[in-house]
């Protein structure tokens, strides 16, 4: 789960072949889906880009790094969290131990050891401990700002919200640490799309198929494929790096 703690999980984390298959009965609201949408499109062309376009140019690579390894080290906490209410201990066990390992001797979660010592994340999530528990996933939503999510994913996004550390800390610092959280995904999720415009003939379509087999795939219910039968495996492949 790739900057689990951000407030916006970018849809652009996307990138592969392109998919126009429908996955039946998921998107009962895709006439609304598709103007929120359209309502998204400028705002990532005119807001998004040129954000992420300053921040790429002015911040050190080194920096970005330092900042994207921070909240990865946050969305470990969450992921062993949510993999001890699943009763996945295995995952869990490592993400707990990449948080101390990275906390204690990567000055905070500013250096990434654990990767360099090949512990894997767990990529667990709130959204998939309702899944765990029964919660079906419908409807899919496209919420401008957000992106794609189920109801149920959705529900989960506000929890891990309240829930975050970042709540502890005075207004000031706590809206820098969200500005800083927001640039990062948005940075990240860019870069991704470049790739989705080159491949997807329908990006609404391309995104909510992805999106929908890779959080059936997280929760169990069925591998990386579409309703087309066209394999999905690599399409986060970048994100879980």
């Amino acid at each position: 789960m790739k900057r689990a703690v951000a407030v916006v999980l970018l849809w652009g984390s996307l990138s592969g072949c392109a998919t126009t298959g429908t996955l039946s009965g998921d998107d009962p609201l895709e006439p609304v889906n598709r103007a929120m949408f359209a309502v998204n499109e400028p705002i990532e062309k005119f807001v998004m880009r040129p954000v992420v376009t300053v921040y790429t140019t002015v911040t050190p690579n080194i920096i970005q790094t330092i900042i994207g390894n921070i909240f990865d080290n946050i969305g470990d906490l969450f992921s062993g969290l949510a993999g001890v209410l699943q009763g996945k201990f295995d995952e869990a066990g490592h993400d707990f131990g990449r948080v101390i390992i990275n906390t204690s001797f990567g000055l905070g979660g500013m250096i990434d050891f654990a990767s360099d010592a090949g512990i894997p994340r767990g990529q667990q999530d709130l959204g998939m401990v309702l899944a765990h528990y029964g919660v079906g996933p419908r409807p899919y939503l496209f919420v401008p700002l957000l992106g794609p999510m189920t109801a149920r994913d959705g529900v989960g996004r506000a929890a891990g919200s309240f829930l975050s550390p970042t709540q502890w800390l005075n207004v000031p610092t706590r809206n820098v640490t969200w500005g800083l959280a927001t640039i990062d995904s948005m940075a990240a999720g860019v870069k991704m799309l470049d790739t989705l415009d080159t491949a997807a003939l329908d990006r609404y379509a391309f995104i909510r198929n992805a999106y929908l087999q890779r959080r059936a795939y997280q929760t169990g219910q069925a591998p990386y494929k579409t309703s087309d039968d066209e394999d999905l495996s690599d399409l986060f492949d970048e994100e879980e790096k």
